[in-house]
């Protein structure tokens, strides 16, 4: 029978007679059993637990299709394991959850996190994921990482990073707002404010975020209430006045390109909806120094892939136990360097660039020392 699917399982040892046999299985693995039964450490240097994440998803929020529950979700999972292979020889194994309750996946997974050596969520809906991702950092040992939030947020850190090298402007000093306040465009202003962007403006899908904003969930309020100093109101369009930098992660064609002349001088616009940006990419160029967006087929292709394969090389080098703030910085900042001279259309590493997982997981793995 022919393999189908992405990926399979492959033993790294090999079982060609009876000596074998006793040695992989019984009864030489006894040896094994006691000495991770004596020291849980050996774990990782016994078994593939060390070098074992677990992709994880309830199919709630798959990208650019929505809610299409956990068995439609098994191929994106499968993808994302094969790009974890290749890419870093990291091996991750799909996991599609039936249970949508905060309590039943914490439960799930903190059950079986003893034998792996970290966790990536995967497409898990806002603000459900929220919750999940702060118990799960709570209760486990193992580093947990949700590529929709953080693996969005550092690549568009990366990306700034550069795109400001090209128009000669720093963080600091710049206006920043941010289209779409669920888990990608919360988990980007989080970062943005870490790496010390000093001005940032949260919009979801009424409008801006401020202080006087009515009926917001927990994520929302705490966005309301760390943004916006300046009590901005209004539309998107709006809250694009004298601002340097527009980060959509929102929904398709949402605003005019028209819309990017009331930006300051030389204006950075991402467009990161998918399967369309928020505005027409084709046309952006005409109004904004830097465009990028999520698309293949355009330059400055926004990519998580960009990411996740070598933060999770570098966090099972370095065994971390966490993955916060400094883990998130780390990798930004090593991906940024990779592009020794960026310009209007090269302000990210190309994915198959052998320097990047390198790169990236020595820098995530200092973070451990």
């Amino acid at each position: 029978m022919g393999a189908t699917g992405k990926i399979e399982i492959n033993p790294t040892v090999h079982v060609r007679n009876h000596d074998d046999l006793a040695a992989v299985y019984t009864p030489g693995v006894a040896t094994e059993v006691k000495r991770v039964a004596d020291d849980s450490a050996d774990l990782f240097t016994t078994t593939n637990a060390g070098n074992s994440v677990l992709i994880v998803s309830d199919g709630s929020a798959v990208l650019g299709v929505g809610d299409v529950g956990p068995r439609a979700a098994l191929p994106v999972l499968e993808g994302k394991a094969a790009l974890f292979k290749t890419f870093a020889g990291v091996d991750a194994w799909p996991l599609c959850l039936n249970s949508r309750g905060v309590a039943d996946i914490v439960r799930t997974l903190s059950d079986i996190s003893s034998t792996i050596g970290g966790i990536n969520l995967e497409d898990v809906a806002a603000p459900r994921c929220f919750d999940i991702t702060r118990r799960l950092d709570t209760e486990l040992d193992i580093p947990v990482f949700h590529d929709d939030q953080h693996g969005t947020a550092v690549i568009v850190l990366a990306a700034l990073h550069n795109a400001l090298r090209v128009v000669g402007k720093e963080l600091a000093d710049v206006v920043a707002v941010v289209s779409g306040a669920g888990a990608a465009g919360s988990a980007i202003t989080r970062l943005l404010l870490e790496a010390g962007v000093g001005d940032v403006t949260v919009c979801d899908s009424s409008g801006v975020l401020n202080a006087d904003s009515q009926d917001l969930d927990q994520e929302k309020r705490w966005l309301a209430q760390n943004t916006n100093a300046h009590g901005r109101a209004g539309a998107l369009s709006d809250s694009l006045a004298d601002a340097d930098v527009f980060i959509g992660v929102s929904a398709p064609g949402i605003l005019d390109v028209t819309s990017f002349e009331q930006m300051r001088d030389d204006p950075i616009v991402f467009g990161l909806a998918n399967p369309e940006p928020e505005f027409d990419a084709g046309s952006a160029d005409r109004y904004a120094t830097v465009v990028a967006t999520g698309r293949s087929d355009m330059a400055n292709q926004i990519n998580n892939a960009l990411v996740f394969p070598g933060l999770f090389r570098g966090l099972l080098d370095g065994r971390l136990h966490t993955c916060g703030n400094d883990v998130h910085l780390a990798a930004a900042h090593a991906i940024a360097d990779l592009v020794d001279q960026p310009d209007d259309k090269n302000i990210v590493p190309d994915i198959f660039d052998e320097r990047l997982v390198p790169a990236v997981s020595a820098a995530v793995s200092n973070c451990a020392r």
